[in-house]
């Protein structure tokens, strides 16, 4: 009997993906543990693996196909001794099939625990039929079949697909067969009327989808108030100066230091430290109660092609300045790359943002639901300040606490800004 794969669920929160590439084609032998295919969710372009040995027998969704839901049948694998006469009248009893509707969308709480916001209603069906490929009408009036991706890189670069010759399924036109004709230029370029207004469209992916409608939900249902602090630099960033000079000091043959702190490394511990004292400000709101959290739990903001990604420093309350340092380079750094497991930016009780290394002064950040509370950290700049009645100049560094009302009152966010000023300006206390 024929093997199914299934379009797998690389989060708890994908109810579909986009099958960015087939490692594989129809008769080749498959090992379990063999990479067969990169599937782009909204986070990362993650690589699929084989979980059964066999032949393919069919390839059901082509490559650059968007939009496939979790468990629609995508290809199947012929056992040892089967042929394709295997596939002939194949019914499946448990793909989800290709017009069905999305699965329940599932919310990651910041404890790990998945909760169901709406039912799931079982589906049974034939194979999965693959999109129909898109057509349009070339100049004689005929019709060309193309992916959506390859129609869009038509568009996008002013290519008459009229005058390609499909490479894929059935003559289909695909992403490489656009790619060739632009590389070789000729009479296929500037066919397509170009509008007067020039711009270049960049198609959404899943990344930006799930950030567009996470960041509308946050601001239509999350009722935001801020809190702005400021806090005094000056000891952290001497303290940090002495702790990386001594780590170059000691350096291995190789001439690199074993660590080097960041301002952005105090500021995730003193962070975690005042949530530890003030733990009113580490919660969420559910509908039924407050969830108020005992892990602490520091979600950092890192910039990523295409997007914005937060990984998590679990714990972090419970972790030295240099064990924090160390484990952000490894986060980003992956991060960057799409190589982020799931469970290492989904969930997390409290958000960092710091937009200082751009020099941006001040700045409100949207909360990440169901987190209660997200803090924005701006550059520090040296400024004219009061101490004891005599002016002097002090780096200065601004602070603001995105708050959501219904989880956090206003003197327990001002008690959070409180406790964490005095951790930035008392860095000793994060080095015990």
């Amino acid at each position: 009997m024929p093997i199914e794969i299934l379009m797998p669920a690389l989060s708890p929160t994908m109810t579909e993906g986009n099958l960015a590439k087939w490692n594989i084609k129809e008769g080749d032998k498959v090992k379990s543990g063999q990479v067969i295919a990169e599937i782009e969710t909204d986070k990362a372009t993650m690589e699929v693996e084989a979980v059964d040995e066999g032949t393919v027998g069919k390839i059901i969704i082509p490559s650059g196909t968007e939009g496939v839901k979790v468990n629609q049948l995508i290809a199947l694998l012929l056992e040892e001794g089967e042929d394709k006469k295997a596939l002939e009248n194949y019914k499946s009893k448990t793909a989800v099939p290709a017009d069905a509707p999305a699965p329940a969308k599932i919310e990651t709480m910041p404890g790990g625990k998945n909760v169901p916001t709406s039912p799931v209603a079982a589906a049974t069906g034939d194979i999965a039929a693959p999109p129909m490929p898109v057509a349009s009408h070339g100049a004689t009036g005929g019709r060309v079949f193309a992916s959506p991706l390859a129609k869009r890189i038509a568009a996008n670069e002013g290519i008459s697909l009229s005058g390609i010759s499909g490479s894929g399924p059935h003559g289909r036109i695909v992403k490489d067969d656009v790619l060739k004709a632009a590389a070789g230029g000729g009479a296929a370029r500037g066919a397509v009327r170009r509008n007067p207004v020039e711009f270049n469209k960049l198609p959404n992916n899943n990344m930006r989808k799930v950030i567009a409608r996470r960041l509308v939900e946050s601001k239509q249902l999350v009722p935001h108030f801020y809190l702005t602090i400021e806090c005094e630099l000056n000891r952290l960033l001497d303290i940090r100066k002495d702790i990386n000079f001594e780590a170059e000091s000691v350096a291995g043959k190789d001439k690199k230091p074993a660590y080097k702190l960041s301002v952005n490394d105090f500021i995730i511990k003193a962070s975690a430290l005042a949530l530890k004292k003030i733990p009113a400000a580490n919660a969420s709101w559910t509908d039924e109660a407050i969830l108020q959290y005992n892990n602490v739990d520091v979600s950092v903001a890192v910039a990523i092609d295409g997007g914005l990604i937060t990984p998590i420093v679990k714990n972090a309350d419970q972790k030295t300045v240099v064990q924090i340092s160390n484990e952000m380079k490894d986060l980003a750094g992956r991060a960057r790359a799409g190589k982020l497991a799931p469970e290492e930016f989904q969930g997390g009780t409290f958000s960092l943002s710091n937009l200082g290394m751009y020099g941006i002064k001040h700045f409100g950040a949207i909360i990440n639901p169901p987190q209660g509370c997200i803090l924005a950290v701006g550059a520090g700049e040296d400024r004219v300040v009061v101490r004891h009645g005599q002016m002097v100049v002090r780096n200065m560094m601004e602070c603001t606490l995105s708050v959501d009302h219904r989880v956090v009152d206003g003197a327990v966010g001002a008690e959070f800004l409180q406790a964490f000023k005095h951790y930035v300006e008392s860095p000793a206390l994060l080095l015990m």
